[in-house]
């Protein structure tokens, strides 16, 4: 949650955004903006005046919740994914290079530091790789830490908002499968390995048993 109140000469303007997806956005929501007038204020705002400091004060949120969580803070939960052999994209060409690598099938993890990414996509991922068919390669990015690397990954999320905790699968570079945090946030890991260990046997097959 990040808050900021300022005051000007007609009135008070607070702003307040409460985080939500878990990855430093707000998950297209515009943050709300609170207007009141001060007991001490006089009627009659100056509407020029307030409209300046609304725009200040938009910029330095949009700033912040754009700049990375601190790399201690975030380590951890980037190890949940990597100790599993899970590929670390940390950067656009990382990305692109990812995606255009060739036949096969590719999963790109959206990761959080919300709860429902530690509590249920973390783990539903790790069960459901313990199952026979799975992804040819599997790759990561952090949400509001690898900021420019998780914004070109969503660009390959054809027809899908911004949402994180998500995971993609693509085959032969095609998007063929998106699990978004609108689907993980009301299960628990179990249904979310089910889940994917379901796509994972409709899409993560060899091509010759097609």
């Amino acid at each position: 949650m990040i808050g900021g109140a300022g005051c000007t000469t007609g009135g008070w303007i607070g702003v307040l955004i409460v985080g939500g997806g878990g990855a430093g956005r707000v998950d297209g929501r515009v943050p709300g903006i609170e207007r009141c007038a001060s007991a001490s204020a006089p009627e009659t705002n100056n509407v020029e005046i307030i409209d300046r400091e609304i725009a200040r004060a938009l910029g330095f949120i949009e700033l912040q919740y754009r700049m990375p969580y601190p790399e201690f803070f975030v380590e951890p939960m980037r190890q949940e994914l990597t100790q599993l052999g899970i590929q670390e994209l940390r950067t656009p060409a990382d990305v692109d290079a990812a995606v255009a690598a060739g036949a096969g099938t590719l999963m790109i993890v959206v990761n959080s530091v919300c709860g429902c990414a530690a509590g249920k996509a973390r783990p539903g991922i790790a069960l459901a790789l313990r199952h026979g068919n799975k992804p040819d390669r599997i790759a990561t990015v952090f949400a509001g830490a690898d900021v420019e690397a998780t914004d070109r990954a969503r660009s390959y999320f054809t027809g899908y908002p911004p949402s994180s905790p998500s995971i993609a699968l693509f085959r032969d570079g095609s998007l063929v499968y998106m699990l978004e945090r609108r689907n993980i946030e009301n299960r628990d890991a179990y249904a979310i390995a089910a889940e994917l260990t379901n796509a994972f046997d409709k899409f993560c097959v060899e091509a010759k048993a097609q």
